[in-house]
């Protein structure tokens, strides 16, 4: 199976990128959607977040209060680490398990965390979607409720762009119109689609 790794920062655009490979027919397993199912009510993740937190940390429906979360774990390192290594590996597991059933030609993989965890070591190839920082603030305010401040602390605490940018295999341009974003997707649907028909995928990683 080719494996197709889409990352890059926040407010970049890497749901509409991956939504572009969606209307292609392609399975996409989205990392974001994986590390809400781990903390769904009853599960053990979470069981583990709120004795950790305080029950102040979930909503009045028992549901996790990712702002408040997020608020906590990027002013405070140390318990970023501790999240990180609490729900690194179950959503890696559950990762594994729906790349391993897709049916398509080829999968992606999108994830806002694939260079920074072991998650890039699935993929064939990586995509980063990029935009300038002030594109990414702007978007990220106009998407969430956060500040603009609490956007760039995510930014900093992020992999820096031209790193981010290095170990890519492919960079989608995102910073122009819809239109411009689908011919950059279409391109590269058609390249993996003939990587996929070849015997061996090895030779494009």
């Amino acid at each position: 199976m080719l494996i197709i790794g889409i990352t890059g920062g926040i407010g970049s655009g890497k749901t509409a990128v991956s939504d572009l490979f969606i209307a292609q027919g392609m399975t996409v397993v989205d990392a974001d959607i994986v590390a809400r199912e781990v903390v769904e009510p009853g599960t053990p993740a979470l069981k583990k977040i709120s004795q950790h937190f305080g029950d102040e940390i979930l909503n009045p429906d028992g549901r996790l209060n990712r702002a408040l979360l997020r608020k906590r774990v990027f002013a405070a390192p140390d318990e970023r680490k501790w999240l990180e290594a609490l729900l690194h590996p179950i959503i890696r597991e559950s990762i594994v398990n729906q790349l391993n059933n897709a049916q398509s030609p080829y999968v992606i993989l999108t994830s806002p965390l694939l260079l920074e965890t072991d998650q890039h070591k699935l993929c064939s190839q990586i995509i980063v979607v990029d935009v300038s920082e002030d594109i990414q603030v702007e978007r990220s305010s106009l998407r969430d409720s956060n500040s603009e401040d609490q956007i760039r602390k995510i930014i900093a605490a992020q992999m820096p762009r031209p790193e981010r940018l290095d170990k890519a295999t492919h960079i989608i341009d995102n910073s122009g119109p819809q239109s411009a974003l689908k011919l950059q997707v279409d391109h590269l649907h058609t390249e993996f689609l003939q990587q996929a028909e070849t015997p061996d995928n090895s030779e494009n990683k």
